[in-house]
């Protein structure tokens, strides 16, 4: 059987670092009751605003037991060094946006909206670290547009074959190859105990 002189394809993404794109995305948090005696209060980012003003803790409205605050307006932040991590979120069951919370001591702002990204690789790399709390909100059909352009503008993969192998004679002798202690006119990679069994039969 005739082996293969090339190896097989693979891809490389180009990116480009010094592209760069920003959008205000308010994010919003709802407050429930608490199921234990712990925890008076449930809090869940649900919902992302995009192109919001700035908002610090706004009621947005209240049923019952159950507030809804814009809490905060970060902005979001699409880098050029990093479509492929949106790539795979847009691809993504449910595409999403990752909001990054950290609690406070602070009874009127719970949370602090560290940061909202689009890349999943992002927001695990926040999860690992065991501090903060990362919330999955669905994408909005505009978020989901704007990341999708930037993706189609700047992500670049490029499909090149790897160089072909060398052809040499493998049975060829090289003088000074292999454990010194072997004699050369056999083979020149026995290990040192296979050549002294071969010596002492």
């Amino acid at each position: 059987m005739q082996q293969d002189d090339e190896r097989e394809d693979i891809q490389t993404v180009i990116h480009d670092p010094n592209r760069f794109d920003t959008m205000p995305v308010g994010v919003v948090l709802r407050r429930t009751l608490g199921v234990t005696r712990w925890a008076a209060w449930v809090w869940k980012a649900v919902d992302v605003l995009p192109g919001a003003g700035q908002a610090d803790w706004r009621v947005l409205r209240q049923d019952g037991e159950v507030t809804f605050y814009h809490a905060a307006t970060p902005t979001l932040e699409l880098h050029g060094a990093d479509t492929e991590a949106y790539l795979h979120g847009l691809n993504a069951q449910i595409p999403s946006l990752y909001a990054v919370l950290r609690e406070t001591d602070d009874a009127a702002r719970p949370l602090d909206v560290v940061l909202l990204t689009a890349s999943p690789y992002e927001a695990q790399d926040y999860a690992d670290n065991g501090e903060d709390i990362v919330e999955k909100i669905a994408m909005p059909p505009a978020v989901h547009a704007w990341v999708s352009d930037f993706v189609d503008a700047h992500h670049r993969e490029e499909v090149f074959k790897k160089r072909k192998r060398d052809k040499k004679d493998i049975g060829l002798v090289e003088d000074g190859i292999g454990d010194a202690r072997i004699s050369q006119l056999a083979d020149v990679y026995r290990s040192p105990v296979q050549a002294k069994k071969e010596r002492l039969q």
